[in-house]
């Protein structure tokens, strides 16, 4: 599936409720659902920096594709990284470093969250990306 493939699915499901109480409800669910990161991965190094909570990345390519594994300490921060995550994980850098962010703003996202955790998001975003360049980089 493609990022935007992906995203138009989020989008599809969040439409499904009918208030945010329930759509917060959904974010905690799939951040359950979350790939585990590895617990040598949860160190400094791996920490978003601009997150209120402690959110863990780690990435890794594998046949041009980058996977990604988190956690959080925090649950609708571990839901947040989670939709990220789907759209972004075992895509080809390229795709991730071109993809439109816009499905976040179609879910209400970003409106319902605090300014420290809309900050987070925007800074998860940032740094998924990174990864991506990074690993383009080296394909290149």
């Amino acid at each position: 599936m493609t990022i935007e493939d992906i995203q138009n699915d989020i989008i599809d499901e969040f439409s499904m409720f009918d208030d945010w109480e329930d759509r917060y409800q959904y974010m905690i669910d799939l951040g359950k659902t979350l790939p585990l990161i590895d617990e040598q991965y949860k160190t400094e190094d791996h920490i978003i920096k601009g997150c209120q909570s402690k959110v863990w990345v780690h990435a890794r390519m594998t046949d041009d594709k980058v996977s990604f594994t988190a956690d959080s300490d925090a649950i609708i921060t571990k839901g947040i990284i989670a939709i990220l995550i789907r759209v972004f994980s075992n895509q080809h850098p390229k795709a991730i470093i071109e993809a439109n962010t816009d499905f976040i703003d179609k879910i209400g996202l970003k409106e319902h969250l605090s300014p420290t955790r809309a900050n987070g998001l925007v800074s998860m975003i940032k740094q998924l990306k990174m990864y991506a360049i990074a690993y383009q980089t080296q394909l290149n």
